[in-house]
């Protein structure tokens, strides 16, 4: 079968869906699924920048090849990223299936469009957001707003089936009031990064960190919870002077306000970005190290970055928001707050950070009973399930 997998961006671009994407293509590969996956040429969509030179337009991989195409996009809070030549590169391709990525995205409508002409089947998985939790500010929203008024109805309802990853991701797409296709949960998989870096203390010394740990890993975006996260930390480190906060990941737009309140509460050193780890056993180090992996997010659909940490024994304190719940039982695998709460963040750190006892019981049970349940071999097979039946129907 020759499945099409659509998607904004994709590696070396960072980002949860992006992995998702790449790793989903190679998990059908062996299955028997010729895929080809069709993607743009950025590196982050915002704040807008694209792939360098070097990085390959046209890509061949074990799977099938990757087209990074050129696209464009409005100025500003409006942008939206359109494909140039999508439609025609699909026609070369001739897919069986689509699968498009993401709500509300150019490359969903481009597949409904497909699908209105040819009559091939697409699939869509949401990676849903809901609006108050959007970049971009109030203006942002109202166009998002606009969006679910008047154009997500007549193109979901050409789709064949609709992908969401959580209970939680459901009931918020049908509380959009749409006429919906067929719904299917499927949670994301979790793939193992390389081997921590060694010595064991790898990261601590690549970035000179000086004590213990808590670590953040994410885009430091608006919707992070991230000048709560340093509001906690500056008040358990009243109490734990040695306590320091490692912030990862690209910056979404937020990097100047969290340096700007460090720099208020008079936190020094002690709480650092550091930007992109793009050496993966290095990153595993970072969370192996960490005495803590913590995600303040308003909502995450579902919370990768907590299954990495669980990966590696480490315990994870984040948000009761979105899909988290259905990752982290509280008190057994993880710690859960109320979001945009810095008191409450803080009162979960400071618990954890006291009792090594309850940080090895949350970390060994994360480990030996969240990750197994996310095989991406797993999501690959109930995914080509899903294409087979959307294509005999």
């Amino acid at each position: 079968m020759r499945v099409a997998q659509l998607a904004t961006r994709y590696p070396p671009g960072p980002g949860g869906v992006e992995r998702h994407v790449a790793e989903l293509a190679a998990h059908l590969a062996p299955l028997g699924e010729n895929v080809d996956v069709f993607t743009s040429e950025l590196y982050r969509e915002y704040p807008w920048r694209r792939l360098a030179p070097e990085v390959p337009r046209e890509e061949r991989t074990a799977f099938g090849t990757v087209h990074r195409l050129p696209v464009w996009s409005l100025p500003g809070a409006a942008h939206y990223t359109f494909f140039r030549g999508l439609p025609g590169a699909l026609e070369r391709f001739r897919p069986e299936v689509v699968h498009a990525h993401t709500y509300g995205t150019h490359q969903v409508t481009v597949a409904a469009r497909r699908r209105r002409r040819h009559g091939t089947p697409f699939v869509v998985t949401a990676h849903y957001h809901p609006p108050w939790s959007i970049e971009g500010g109030w203006w942002r929203r109202r166009l998002r707003g606009f969006y679910d008024r008047l154009l997500a109805g007549p193109t979901l309802r050409e789709a064949s089936r609709l992908v969401v990853q959580t209970r939680e991701e459901e009931r918020l797409v049908r509380a959009l009031g749409l006429d919906l296709p067929p719904m299917t949960i499927v949670p994301p998989g979790y793939a193992p990064r390389a081997a921590p870096a060694e010595p064991a203390d790898a990261f601590s010394k690549q970035f000179s960190i000086e004590g213990p740990f808590l670590l953040f890993v994410g885009r430091r975006a608006s919707n992070k919870g991230l000048l709560d996260l340093v509001d906690a930390f500056a008040r358990l480190g009243r109490s734990h002077p040695e306590a320091r906060l490692v912030i990862v990941g690209e910056d979404g737009g937020m990097g100047t306000r969290v340096a700007a309140r460090i720099e208020e509460l008079g936190l020094g050193t002690r709480a650092r970005q550091v930007g992109h780890v793009a050496d993966e056993a290095l990153l595993a180090s970072a969370y192996r190290e960490a005495r803590a992996v913590v995600l303040p997010s308003e909502y995450e659909a579902f919370g990768l970055v907590l299954l990495e940490a669980m990966a590696q024994g480490t315990p994870v304190v984040a948000s009761r928001v979105g899909g988290i719940p259905e990752i982290v039982d509280d008190g057994r695998t993880g710690l859960l707050v109320p979001p945009n709460e810095p008191s409450a963040l803080a009162e979960a750190l400071e618990r954890l950070w006291s009792d090594p006892e309850l940080r090895r019981r949350l970390g060994d049970a994360g480990r030996t009973d969240v990750v197994p349940r996310y095989r991406w071999e797993a999501v690959a097979a109930s995914l080509d399930r899903v294409y087979r039946e959307v294509l005999g129907g």
